[in-house]
């Protein structure tokens, strides 16, 4: 893949997954301790040699300085999906690299393993059109289907009921958010998204379900993994 060149106040689809497509999440705690990577790593102020595996220590009295607004992110138990918008030149990649090298560090620590977790450096694909933009956080929120019914990218859901109840208690995404509730919060900037979008939480339930009967066909399928 092309290696991109991150423009501030641009945003781009970001992603990685699990070396030789492993586990990357074993327990809650796992995903809650990543959550907290995202949080604390996206301030520019912020030490990461503060951030241990067996507590955190922060220096209180300084304000944030975010390296990038985390539009939409979700969680999958070998790999990751952000929608990312850089803030200050050289953002998402001093962020990324926060985040890969911290959490590598507490899960070799925890499991008493060595070496790479991710699958080389993170990708990313740049979105420069406004409903590439929306898709995406659709095609986001919509990529834990895969553990609720293989292949429904390709042919749709068989059991829309049972589809859409699935994303709705999936616990590791933003999709909570978009629904107007507070999960998370602190993660995630959506006024941009929302001036975009033109909507609130009821508009996007239903621009999220029009893709379930489906599946979701190329250029919306974005990503193997």
């Amino acid at each position: 893949m092309e290696r991109l060149t991150f423009e501030t106040d641009k945003y781009y689809h970001v992603y990685n997954r699990g070396v030789d497509k492993r586990t990357i999440f074993l327990k809650e705690r796992d995903y809650l301790r990543f959550a907290s990577v995202i949080y604390y790593f996206n301030d520019e102020n912020f030490n990461p040699e503060n951030f241990h595996y067996q507590g955190l220590t922060l220096i209180e009295g300084k304000r944030r300085r975010e390296l990038v607004d985390i539009v939409a992110w979700c969680l999958m138990p070998n790999h990751y999906h952000f929608l990312l918008r850089q803030k200050v030149d050289g953002g998402i990649t001093k962020f990324m690299r926060r985040v890969g090298t911290g959490y590598t560090m507490f899960f070799n620590t925890k499991y008493e393993r060595s070496g790479s977790l991710f699958e080389g450096p993170f990708k990313a694909r740049a979105i420069d059109r406004d409903d590439y933009l929306l898709h995406a956080t659709r095609y986001i929120h919509l990529n834990p289907l895969s553990l609720f019914e293989s292949g429904w990218k390709e042919k749709g859901v068989s059991d829309k009921n049972g589809a859409q109840e699935f994303i709705l208690q999936y616990p590791w995404s933003s999709l909570p958010n978009f629904l107007g509730k507070r999960k998370f919060s602190e993660i995630i900037a959506l006024e941009e998204f929302w001036n975009i979008f033109e909507g609130r939480s009821r508009e996007y339930r239903k621009f999220l379900w029009e893709w379930l009967p489906i599946g979701v066909q190329a250029p919306f399928d974005l990503i193997k993994v």
